[in-house]
C-alpha cells in the first residue's frame, strides 16, 4: 500500500469499497482488518482514498467480499487512475462531482450561458434538458432528479460557503417559458448574497470555459469543468493556480452584491413588463 495525496476519484473509489464491505460483508472496518491480517488504518486508508491499494490487497479485498474475478478485474481498470492529478469522466457519471460537492467547504463557481446547477430551479433544469434534445421523456426527468438531488447540500447543518458568478449572458438567455424564467430569476435574488453578475460587456470572460473550484478541509483544491463529452477533474498545482487566478479577475470585474441585487430585480421587472421581450428562447 502506498501513500499519496489523496484526489476526488481515489475518495470516490474508495467509498465504493466501504459500501461494499457494508453490503456484502458482516465486518465493521476493524473486523475486516483482522480478516485479511491488515493493521486497521490500512483498511480506513485505502477506503477514504488516502492511500493506493496493490492489485493483490484489492484481490484480497474482493475475495472476502465474496467477488468473482471479473468485478475485480472491473474495479481494477478504474482504480488505476484513482491517483491521476487530471482526469475524465463520461458526462453521465454524477457520483464523484456529488461526493465532491458534499465534502467541499467552499465552492467557486463561474457559469456563462445558463445558471449554475446548484441554483437552478426544477423547471429550468427541466427545460435545459428539453432543449438539449434528450433522447427521452425518462431520459429528461432522470436529469432533473439528479441534479435537484444534487441541491441536498443547501439542507445540510453545515453548508460550503459559496460563491456563484454569473454571467449577464445567462441571464439573457430564455430558457423555457416566460414563468419559467420569471421563478429562476427570483431564486438567484433570493440567493443574491452568494450571486455575482459578470456584465456582459465583459467580453473576453465569455471565452472562458465555464469552471468550478473546490476546496476542502484537509483534501488538496480541485478544478471541475464540463462540456457534453465529459467531465473533467484537475488537482494538479497549476491547473489550481489558474483556476484561482481566473476567479481572482472575476471578482475584480463581477458586479458587488447590492449591484448584482438590482440587476436581478430588473431582469424580474423586465420580463414581468414583457413576456415576449427580446431573449432567445431555449425551449
Amino acid at each position: 500500500m502506498t501513500a499519496i495525496i489523496s484526489t476526488a476519484y481515489s475518495r470516490d473509489l474508495g467509498d465504493e469499497l466501504r459500501r461494499l464491505r457494508e453490503n456484502c460483508t458482516s465486518f465493521g472496518g476493524r473486523a475486516m482488518a483482522a480478516q485479511l491480517g491488515w493493521d486497521p488504518s490500512k483498511v480506513s486508508n485505502i477506503e477514504t482514498g488516502k492511500a493506493r491499494a496493490t492489485e493483490v490487497d484489492l484481490a484480497q479485498y474482493f475475495a472476502t467480499c465474496g467477488k468473482d474475478l471479473d468485478y475485480l478485474l472491473d474495479f481494477t481498470s478504474r482504480y488505476r487512475h484513482a491517483f491521476d492529478l487530471y482526469f475524465a469522466q463520461v458526462p453521465e457519471n454524477l457520483r464523484t462531482l456529488t461526493m465532491v460537492e458534499n465534502m467541499a467547504t467552499k465552492i467557486f463557481a463561474y457559469e456563462i450561458l445558463s445558471i449554475p446547477g446548484l441554483l437552478q430551479t426544477e423547471a429550468y433544469t427541466r427545460a435545459l434538458f428539453t432543449a438539449a434534445d434528450c433522447e427521452s421523456l425518462e431520459a429528461i426527468e432522470k436529469g432533473v432528479a439528479a441534479r435537484m438531488d444534487r441541491q441536498s447540500i443547501w439542507r445540510r447543518p453545515y453548508r460550503p460557503d459559496c460563491v456563484f458568478y454569473v454571467h449577464e449572458l445567462a441571464l439573457r438567455m430564455r430558457v423555457g417559458d416566460a414563468k419559467v424564467m420569471e421563478d429562476q430569476y427570483l431564486r438567484l435574488l433570493f440567493n443574491a448574497h452568494i450571486v455575482r453578475i459578470v456584465p456582459a460587456n465583459a467580453v473576453i470572460l465569455a471565452l472562458k470555459t465555464p469552471l468550478t473550484l473546490f476546496e476542502f478541509g484537509k483534501a488538496s483544491p480541485l478544478a471541475y469543468t464540463e462540456t457534453d463529452l465529459a467531465k473533467v477533474f484537475a488537482q494538479e498545482t497549476s491547473a489550481i493556480t489558474a483556476s484561482r487566478k481566473l476567479f481572482e479577475r472575476l471578482d475584480a470585474v463581477a458586479l458587488d452584491e447590492e449591484q448584482s441585487r438590482s440587476m436581478l430585480a430588473t431582469y424580474v421587472s423586465g420580463l414581468r413588463e414583457d413576456p415576449h421581450d427580446w431573449r432567445t428562447d431555449l425551449a
